[in-house]
């Protein structure tokens, strides 16, 4: 990057919001997951204006700009991959404001998810998805990502509760779509569009979010079996079953036995485990939903079932599943975190089908997820000095991507593609789907400068 063009980038964020230093840039290297590169230079704009005069530049210039959240991302959708500028939005971090009679909050995109939640609380609502970073991520990455998370069996994911954006244009235009209405069906869906496309279209800036009451009354029950295939059947059988639990989560042998080696949270002992949640704004409705979860359990001859019965035994339970990742990820040095989805009824498929594959390549792996919608993480460990290692651990994700597609499924419920399942795309969309997307990035970004080497989207120029 030429020393005229940092000096222009300075001039507009000014020198405490940029940075050339080595811990900087280091620091923007790499997110959650195995890949990494460095920028050229870290900048933290302070609103939409700076953000618009920086891609206004990038666009004349041909910059490569990859924006960032908090970084937690397991894609590698963060990573600059042409190097070029980050562009930092955790300095944009205002709760704008929360209008309670349209049910409707106003944030930038730097805000942290717990943050939000915490303003909300003393009105009496909550934003629904419920991302397992959510104490540190932020919902600028939330909504580029289109995350997910333990509430998805009931209340969707991110693209549910966004009705608006603010996003900057890659010729450095500021947009406004979707509106404050619960309702709108004017125009194309350009937010809906852009939720989910991991700053490959735009940069967002502001975010128009639908809020909703927060429940009242909340029931938790584990369920022991004695395999992963019953405890699969026994999930499709809930969501038959008439109620659709606010959680339903699932953890096989491998990950009870982390928990229970490596941790100090108490759990029974099992070859799999369903962890499951009701919600309502009566005790007689949340009450009512698990006795008929409760009732399907029994029928399949759920080994051991315990109810918590204080707000306390509830917490430990979560805080035991939130901690299944990175109790696992201590067992080796480096891991890979999927987030494959099919539909419901095949779930147990996946999951038979998902410890076959990872046991034939001879690595140590966990598999829990959001059973309640599809969603499973499979997560291998492995030794990244270890060639061989390496090499497996690929073949066995790309077998893993190849089984859920051919249940019907997809390669990302929640962490979004990136640079991790960027090759695989073509598993799953066909030729003209993937000529369609390609058409849309070319009309958003023709010089192709905003987070290149995403999706699926090869770089017009080789990257530095």
């Amino acid at each position: 990057m030429e020393e005229r063009l940092k000096q222009a980038v300075r001039d507009i964020v000014g020198p405490e919001n940029y940075s050339e230093a080595l811990i900087d840039l280091i620091s923007h290297t790499y997110d959650a997951s195995a890949h990494h590169h460095r920028p050229d230079v870290s900048v933290w704009p302070v609103n939409t204006k700076q953000v618009s005069r920086l891609l206004n530049l990038a666009h004349a210039h041909h910059l490569t700009v990859t924006p960032r959240g908090a970084g937690t991302g397991l894609a590698g959708s963060a990573v600059p991959a042409c190097s070029g500028m980050v562009l930092d939005l955790c300095r944009m971090n205002r709760i704008v404001d929360i209008r309670i009679p349209d049910r409707v909050a106003v944030v930038e995109p730097g805000v942290v998810y717990q943050d939000l939640q915490k303003a909300l609380r003393p009105y009496g609502f909550f934003f629904p998805p419920d991302p397992a970073s959510g104490k540190v991520c932020t919902l600028g990455g939330n909504v580029a990502t289109n995350a997910g998370g333990l509430k998805g069996a009931k209340y969707g994911v991110t693209r549910d509760y966004v009705l608006g954006l603010e996003v900057v244009l890659a010729d450095g235009r500021i947009m406004r779509s979707g509106s404050g209405c619960m309702k709108s069906v004017s125009g194309y869906d350009l937010t809906h569009l852009l939720v989910g496309s991991e700053g490959t279209l735009g940069i967002i800036t502001e975010i128009l979010l639908k809020i909703d009451p927060l429940p009242r009354a909340v029931r938790t029950t584990l369920a022991m079996f004695e395999g992963i295939a019953a405890a699969g059947r026994c999930v499709s059988d809930i969501i038959r079953s008439g109620v659709v639990p606010s959680v339903l989560e699932i953890l096989d042998e491998n990950t009870l036995k982390v928990l229970q080696n490596h941790s100090k949270i108490p759990l029974p002992r099992g070859k799999a485990m369903i962890l499951a949640e009701t919600d309502g704004y009566t005790e007689a409705e949340a009450d009512f939903q698990m006795d008929r979860v409760t009732k399907v359990l029994k029928r399949h001859r759920a080994k051991e079932i315990l109810q918590a019965g204080t707000a306390q035994e509830s917490e430990q339970l979560w805080e035991a599943r939130r901690a299944a990742g990175s109790v696992a990820a201590n067992l080796r040095p480096a891991n890979v975190s999927e987030d494959v989805t099919v539909p419901i009824s095949k779930v147990p498929d996946l999951l038979i089908g998902i410890s076959t594959i990872v046991r034939d390549h001879q690595l140590p792996f966990v598999v829990f997820g959001h059973a309640g919608d599809g969603n499973l993480h499979p997560k291998i460990m492995y030794d990244p000095t270890d060639a061989d290692e390496v090499r497996r651990v690929t073949r066995a994700s790309e077998a893993i991507f190849r089984l859920t597609c051919r249940l019907g499924g997809t390669l990302t419920g929640e962490h979004g593609i990136g640079m991790a399942k960027a090759p695989y795309m073509g598993l799953e969309h066909d030729a003209v789907a993937l000529d369609v997307m390609a058409a849309l990035k070319r009309l958003f970004d023709p010089h192709h400068i905003l987070n290149p080497g995403k999706m699926g989207f090869p770089p017009e120029r080789e990257c530095a």
